[in-house]
């Protein structure tokens, strides 16, 4: 992470922050492909690795409605619920990412204006939260159901930066997957953070990340140190 710019940005005026959910907050990507898997797999239909990765960071109808497969031809919302379904299912957990809870509080003790935005639906978002044992914390969400179309469109982060009343290039966003980092650099998001966490660093930073993290750790730690410098003053 290029700690100098994001420090320099969070300590602006207008600073805040955009946080991606699934493998930003927390790891969850081998959740939601067991689901896909379940799912293709009570169907019939052999589905490659590489293409359950088309879905990573993307809302499911979007991706129904335009990759090429067995569903061809389906509805892509009654696929979507179907994966749903599944979800709800398993008996696997998402675990949070190191720093992601000790952010969110940091942010909630220094008022920096902060967002969720995702591909995935409200619910989940709080059931994310729930897991994080932040759920009690006022959260600004940009979910699946507030925008059309989703990432990679810039769309949600455009809404994440409006629902904060902030200039996009003043914040900062963490985002694990080429959909959503393509989505808040076309935003025009200040500084974006690939994490490391359900890719390469090669892979977030050819897709447009001004730099990696394997965590939040050192995120939550900027945002502290802000709390730290205006107790001292």
């Amino acid at each position: 992470m290029n700690a100098d710019r994001v420090a320099l940005l969070l300590a602006g005026p207008a600073a805040g922050l955009l946080l991606d959910l699934d493998g930003t907050l927390v790891h969850s990507e081998s959740v939601h492909r067991a689901a896909y898997r379940e799912y293709f797999s009570g169907r019939g239909w052999c589905v490659e690795e590489n293409v359950l990765g088309e879905f990573t960071g993307r809302r499911a109808p979007d991706v129904f409605a335009t990759l090429d497969g067995p569903w061809r031809g389906e509805d892509p919302i009654a696929l979507t619920e179907g994966v749903l379904d599944a979800l709800s299912d398993t008996t696997m957990r998402p675990l949070p990412v190191a720093g992601a809870a000790r952010l969110i509080r940091a942010c909630a003790q220094s008022r920096m204006p902060v967002a969720v935005v995702t591909s995935a639906r409200r619910y989940w978002v709080k059931a994310v939260l729930d897991l994080l044992g932040v759920g009690n914390t006022t959260m600004l969400m940009v979910t699946a159901e507030d925008c059309s179309p989703g990432k990679p469109d810039p769309e949600p982060f455009r809404l994440g930066a409006d629902l904060l009343g902030l200039c996009p290039e003043d914040l900062v966003a963490a985002e694990d997957s080429p959909a959503g980092i393509a989505s808040a650099r076309a935003a025009g998001i200040g500084h974006v953070i690939g994490m490391t966490t359900s890719g390469s660093a090669d892979t977030l930073l050819a897709a447009g990340a001004h730099s990696t993290a394997p965590d939040l750790v050192a995120l939550a730690g900027m945002v502290d140190q802000l709390n730290r410098t205006h107790v001292e003053i």
